[in-house]
C-alpha cells in the first residue's frame, strides 16, 4: 500500500478536522488510521463502523440511523473544540454548512480525497471488500455517488478547505499523490491525471 504522508502541526495550533473522502471502495478507511496517527488526532467517526454496531446487515434503514448518529457525534466534537476526523463520499452537499460552521469557530479543515479511475472500478473494489468480510454498498448507489463525489469535492469542498490533497488509488497497493493545496498554493504532481480528474468532475457537475 502506498503510504499517505501527513505532518503533525504545532500543538498550539487551531482545532482540526480531517475529512477522508472519495467514492465507495477507494480506500478511505484503509489510509485514515495512519494519517490520523501521524497528525496526532485520536478520534475518527465513520458511519460504516457505526452501522456494523447497529446490525450485522448493512441495510438502508441501518445506514440512515448510522448517519444520524454520526452527525450527532460530529456536532458534539465540534462543540467541544476537539480535533477529529471523519469519512464521507462527499456525494452530498450536506457537509458544506457544517464545515462553514467549523471554520467560523476557528477550525482548520483538511481533506484527503482518494480517487478511482472509474465507477466500475469502484464497484469491483466494493465487491472485493464484501468477499473479504467488509460491508456492501449496492452497485447502483456506488455509480450514482461516483460522479457527484468528484464534482462536489472540486467545486464545493476544496474552497472550504485550508488544505487538501488528491490521491489516485486506482492501482492496488499504491495511492499516488496527484495534487495538493496548502496556504492557497496549488502543487500539481501528476498533470495528466489532474487534468483528467478536473474534466471528469466538471462533466459530472454539468
Amino acid at each position: 500500500m502506498g503510504q499517505v504522508k501527513a505532518t503533525a502541526p504545532d500543538a498550539a495550533a487551531a482545532p482540526r478536522v480531517v475529512i477522508f473522502a472519495g467514492p465507495n471502495g477507494a480506500g478511505k478507511s484503509t489510509h485514515a488510521e495512519a494519517v490520523l496517527e501521524a497528525l496526532g488526532i485520536r478520534v475518527f467517526v465513520n458511519a460504516d463502523y457505526i452501522a456494523r454496531g447497529l446490525s450485522g446487515v448493512h441495510t438502508d434503514t441501518v445506514a440512515v440511523a448510522a448517519g444520524r448518529i454520526m452527525l450527532r457525534r460530529l456536532n458534539e466534537l465540534a462543540a467541544a473544540g476537539e480535533d477529529f476526523g471523519f469519512e464521507s463520499t462527499l456525494a452530498s452537499r450536506s457537509f458544506a454548512p457544517f464545515l462553514k460552521r467549523l471554520k467560523a469557530r476557528g477550525y482548520r479543515v483538511a481533506i484527503y480525497y482518494f480517487s478511482l479511475a472509474s465507477a466500475q472500478l469502484a464497484v469491483r473494489r466494493v465487491r472485493l471488500r464484501v468477499s473479504l468480510g467488509g460491508h456492501d454498498v449496492p452497485a447502483d448507489i456506488v455509480r450514482r455517488r461516483f460522479g457527484r463525489s468528484r464534482a462536489n469535492f472540486l467545486a464545493l469542498y476544496t474552497p472550504l478547505a485550508d488544505e487538501w490533497a488528491l490521491f489516485d488509488n486506482s492501482s492496488a497497493g499504491e495511492a499516488r499523490l496527484v495534487a495538493e493545496s496548502k496556504h492557497n498554493q496549488l502543487d500539481i504532481k501528476e498533470a495528466d491525471t489532474w487534468q483528467t480528474f478536473q474534466a471528469a468532475a466538471n462533466a459530472s457537475q454539468a
